[in-house]
Formats: C-alpha cells, structure tokens, sequence
C-alpha cells in the first residue's frame, strides 16, 4: 500500500468517527440550553460519547496525516458532510430535503476538485516555533472576530461559531502534522524537544477550542454548520501548507483555476445548506397564527347600539336607624316616674260621693 492510499483509507475512516461525533454534539446542543457552560456538558453521557468518537477520528487523521500533504488529507474531511447529513435526519425522524441533498452535493463537488488540484507527496517540510506561535497567534485574533460578531442583529451565529471551529481545526491539523513528522523522521532533530512540546500543547489547546465551538455552531441546525465546518477546515489547513510547508497544487495554472472553481461549488453548497436549515428548524416549532378579523355576523344576531346615556341626579342616602345588639336576656321594660304617671279614669271605691 502506498502512501496515498493509505492516506485516504486513514481519511475515510477518520470522516466515519467526525460524522458520528457531529450528529451526537448536535443531538446534545438541540437538548441544552443556550446559556449552558462546560460543567453542565460534562454532566452529559451524550458529552462523553461524543468527546470519545472525536478523538477516534482525531486519531485516524494523525495518522493520516503521517502518509498525506494537508492539500491531500484536509478535503477528504468532506465526508464527514455526506455522512453526518443523513444520519442527522434519521435521527431527527425526518427525511433529507431536496435542498440538502443539493447543498452536499454541490460541497462535495467542489471539494473534489480542490482534492484533484491538490498535491500528494508525503509531507516532509515542519514548522519552526515563531511559525506556529504566529499562526496561532493569527487564528485567535480572527476567531474572536467571528464570536464577537455573532451577537450583531442579523448575524447568523451558527455559521460563525462554525467557520471559527473549522479555522482552529485547520490550524490544529497543520500542527498537528508538523509534531507527527517531528517525531517520526529524526532528521528534524530529536524526537522530544522543547519545540515538540510546546506545538503539543498548542495542538491541545486547538482541539479543545475546536471541539467547543463546534458545540456552540450545532444549536442552530446541523446541516450549514457543518458543511461550513468543512469548508473552512481545509483552506485554513491548506493555505498554511501552501504558504509555509512548500507544498503546491498540481497542474499549474489548471489546477488553480479548478481550485478556485472548486472552492466557489462548495461555498454554494454551503449557502444552500443554510437555507435548508432555515426552512426545516422553525417547522418543528411553527409560530402562532396572527388572530384574524372577526367576520360581521347576520343583521338579527348582532347587538343592537347602545343606548346615550341619561344625566342622573345623586340620589339621597337615608342613613338607616341604628338596632341596638342583641342579647340573650329580655329587655327590661322603661321605667316611668311618678310625675308623669297617667290619673286614674275613676276614683277609688273608698273615696265618698260628692253631690
């Protein structure tokens, strides 16, 4: 098996575990709240599993990369689009739209031609420290950019969170492939150094970075982040191997020219991917209906016009008599004095006759 094929079979296999990964962070980002931090993902098996099938296929595009040129091995990476697509939809229990299939297609073409146009000789050529330390130093000033303008109105942060994931993986990989070869192939010096150590770390960093704008990019959908994930990912790889790693395209000026028509089918799939996710993520939660106008009823049911109001007079309130409270024992009859005592209507029989 020569080094090309190996490459691509270790690039297939490394798509199979990215794809798996994707659909389950975007399974998990759907079940999480927007303001949730990383302790809380932690706390999610669903995390653990997806963290562990990333770094499956992280390991597979090391090994990759160890028998391929970043042009070579950073475009196969669109198979993780082909692959995350439809398992995403299965899972959601959806069928793929017309327009999705149409999106990949089209990513997929045109990373196919930047894969034709690119080189495959084995890498042999590593960045130095202050290369690394540049680019790294590069590629955060650009992904705070990008997190920065996600919050504008109208901004769609999904697509930006993507493009700065698939920057840091590029970045990651061009590092990545530069402490490989360090390792492997003793003529760059010893296989541990503090050079080697320090792009380690950095790798690290890269990755984890990676990993978790990826979560962020998947809230909105999984279609458009993705394929902007795998967009980005090679042109940032590939402009660093073209810019410092001598690599070349193949054909000359031909092979220019299809890298560029390559790269502009992919962007085109890529929008049509966003207007796919656009359309499908508001159906599961369809807005509310405005209320319409009440329909005039027949003349014999509507009610008939209110009356003008007359002028009134305050009316007078009588306060009522106050009744004494009751009590259990009965009242007492009112004692009259002796003055006012009525005279008798006929004298006593005692009393003598007067004639």
């Amino acid at each position: 098996m020569n080094a090309t094929l190996a490459a691509v079979v270790l690039s297939l296999l490394s798509a199979v575990g990215y794809a798996t990964a994707a659909v389950a962070q975007e399974r998990l980002a759907s079940r999480t709240r927007p303001g949730s931090g990383v302790l809380r993902l932690l706390g999610h098996g669903a995390w653990w599993w997806a963290v562990g099938l990333n770094a499956a296929g992280a390991l597979l595009h090391v090994a990759a990369l160890k028998y391929g040129s970043l042009t070579l091995v950073q475009p196969l990476g669109a198979l993780t689009l082909v692959a995350a697509v439809p398992l995403g939809a299965r899972l959601a229990g959806r069928r793929v739209a017309r327009t999705e299939w149409r999106g990949t297609v089209l990513t997929l073409l045109g990373l196919a031609a930047l894969l034709l146009a690119a080189g495959g000789t084995p890498p042999h050529e590593t960045l130095s420290l202050p290369e690394a330390l540049g680019i790294a130093a590069v590629a955060l000033v650009l992904v705070t950019t990008l997190v920065r303008r996600a919050g504008r109105p109208g901004a769609r942060p999904g697509l930006r969170f993507a493009a700065a994931s698939g920057l840091v993986s590029g970045v990651a990989s061009a590092l990545t492939q530069t402490v490989t070869v360090s390792v492997t192939d003793h003529t760059h010096g010893p296989a541990i150094s503090w050079r080697t150590a320090v792009l380690a770390l950095l790798v690290a960093a890269f990755a984890v970075g990676g990993l978790l704008l990826s979560q962020t990019a998947y809230r909105g959908g999984l279609g458009a982040p993705l394929a902007m994930v795998t967009l980005a990912n090679p042109v940032a790889a590939s402009v660093i191997g073209l810019a410092l790693l001598g690599e070349r395209l193949q054909g000359g000026a031909v092979g220019v020219l299809l890298a560029v028509v390559g790269a502009a089918a992919a962007a085109r799939g890529v929008v049509l991917l966003t207007r796919a996710t656009a359309t499908t993520t508001p159906a599961s939660h369809p807005p509310a209906a405005p209320p319409s106008p009440a329909a005039p009823g027949p003349p014999a049911l509507q009610r008939p016009p209110a009356m003008p109001e007359l002028p009134t007079t305050p009316a007078t309130v009588t306060p009522r008599p106050q009744t004494p409270p009751l009590s259990s024992a009965p009242p007492a009859p009112p004692s009259v004095p002796r003055s006012a005592a009525p005279a008798p209507d006929r004298a006593p029989a005692s009393a003598p006759l007067l004639h």
